[in-house]
């Protein structure tokens, strides 16, 4: 099966939610699943679910869990190096179909990782690894070298009237 790079980008919720669905999909074809979440620690109810239910999903979590408060560190940026090499390893390991990198538009935005080392990592890919990328702020680059691009817009969102995400429906 030929495999492609797709990109879940834009400002609207649902782009993990986009990938966590097609994760499902492929663990019923039988596909094996890495995802390595960048940008995200803890144990949120989607990670609950997967340990739970879908023993051929592999997750791993890099960097700081939130950079809302202040400026991202060189640890933050080696947290995110050495993700990107574990999901190259993965993906080049023969033990997944489908490698994820969750949030990962979002690392190159903050300048934990280049558009040189997405692009890179797009070219090195074994040919029968389909490649997910997400996160707001996607480049220009990365949009073009994508095969498959879900701009997910935010139409109207009740985050701006003050609600806080809620367990089992935003984590």
């Amino acid at each position: 099966m030929k495999s492609y790079t797709q990109v879940y980008t834009g400002d609207g919720k649902g782009k993990t939610t986009a990938m966590l669905g097609l994760t499902l999909r492929a663990t019923g074809a039988g596909l094996r699943v890495y995802i390595g979440q960048f940008l995200k620690g803890g144990d949120y109810s989607e990670i609950k679910a997967i340990k739970n239910c879908l023993p051929t999903v592999t997750v791993e979590q890099y960097g700081p869990k939130n950079l809302i408060n202040r400026a991202p560190t060189e640890q933050d940026k080696q947290a995110a190096l050495q993700g990107l090499e574990a999901a190259m390893q993965a993906a080049s390991s023969g033990n997944y179909d489908i490698v994820i990198l969750d949030e990962v538009n979002v690392t190159v935005f903050l300048e934990l990782l280049t558009t040189e080392d997405i692009l890179a990592f797009i070219q090195k890919k074994p040919d029968n690894v389909e490649l997910i990328l997400t996160g707001r702020y996607a480049k220009d680059e990365i949009i073009a070298a994508a095969d498959l691009v879900s701009e997910i817009t935010e139409v109207k969102h009740y985050y701006t009237a003050g609600v806080a995400a809620r367990v089992g429906i935003e984590m």
